[in-house]
């Protein structure tokens, strides 16, 4: 029987006259990815190797064990919220805060001119600055004889004034005075020293008052010094090298 050979432009077949072929007769030649559809079940396992370039979307990154990761360093930015920084540690919120358990705040001022009578807020003050003399962090910022805190927290304060008595009747009243809104004022702590002499000869005295302030609020917890004395025949001594009258600022910790 004679082989008759049809060219195959002279073929026309619509899909229905095309008949199934095994898959073994695709030897050669390429499909066009549109020609290929696959579900999630005909997708075969891939190694990683073979992911080289893109971008994985959050979604498709799994939950990792932190012993997972075993080098490099994570990025602070990634671990809490705050400042990190050489004096600050990661509290168990996952917030940064200053570290405790040591001195950041000591300070020290002065009386720079003596005077007689009363003194509702304490002025002519100066920080001190004798050669040797020094603090710790920021310090105090005075204003009228009204002081504001460089942070909160409990604050160690004491106020220690000298006295010179020239007349009989001796008397003096040195006093810690704090606002909580920032307007009215009130003895937290105070101390007197007296002396009654039939004499006129000068006597010197100090009276030291101290006490512990919860600063909640720098803008409204404030802190002035006050002084009365019996009379004009008081003096409180004041010097702009020495500190004879004076008051001492320590942070003890968080309020």
């Amino acid at each position: 029987m004679a082989i008759i050979k049809i060219r195959n432009a002279a073929i026309d077949l619509d899909a229905a006259e095309i008949p199934n072929l095994p898959a073994t007769k695709i030897t050669s030649g390429t499909f066009d990815n549109a020609r290929i559809s696959l579900d999630a079940a005909e997708i075969p396992n891939l190694d990683t190797a073979k992911i080289t370039t893109g971008t994985l979307a959050d979604a498709r990154v799994p939950n990792l064990n932190a012993s997972k990761i075993t080098a490099g360093t994570i990025a602070t930015a990634r671990l809490g919220s705050g400042t990190a920084n050489s004096s600050t540690f990661l509290r168990g919120d996952n917030t940064f805060a200053e570290a405790g358990g040591g001195i950041t705040e000591a300070d020290q001022w002065r009386l720079t001119t003596g005077f007689t009578g009363d003194a509702t807020a304490l002025q002519n003050l100066e920080r001190v600055d004798t050669s040797g003399w020094g603090k710790i962090g920021t310090g105090m910022s005075e204003s009228a004889g009204v002081f504001t805190f460089p942070s909160s927290g409990i604050w160690f304060v004491k106020f220690r004034v000298n006295n010179v008595y020239s007349g009989a009747n001796r008397y003096a009243t040195a006093a810690i005075q704090v606002t909580t809104n920032n307007s009215s004022y009130a003895n937290i702590a105070s101390g007197e020293q007296g002396i009654i002499s039939e004499g006129n000869g000068n006597v010197y005295s100090n009276t030291l008052v101290e006490t512990l302030i919860d600063c909640t609020n720098t803008s409204n917890v404030k802190v002035r010094f006050n002084i009365d004395n019996e009379s004009n025949s008081t003096t409180v001594v004041g010097d702009t090298n020495v500190s004879y009258t004076g008051m001492m600022f320590i942070r003890l910790g968080d309020t």
